[in-house]
């Protein structure tokens, strides 16, 4: 699935498209999760950053 995600964003307007991987640790268990978003290249920092909290 991964694979489709990416093929599709390196074609036409995609290109303004970033996948943005971010890892969390659960403060209660330790464990980390990983929560993936799309989000347009200008936002990028933006996301990372809500997600960082």
């Amino acid at each position: 699935m991964a694979k489709k995600v990416v093929a599709t964003l390196k074609t036409g307007t995609g290109k303004e498209y970033s996948k943005v991987i971010t890892m969390t640790k659960s403060p209660k268990t330790g464990a980390y999760s990983f929560k993936e978003a799309i989000v347009h290249n200008d936002h990028v920092k933006d996301a990372i950053a809500a997600n960082s909290k």
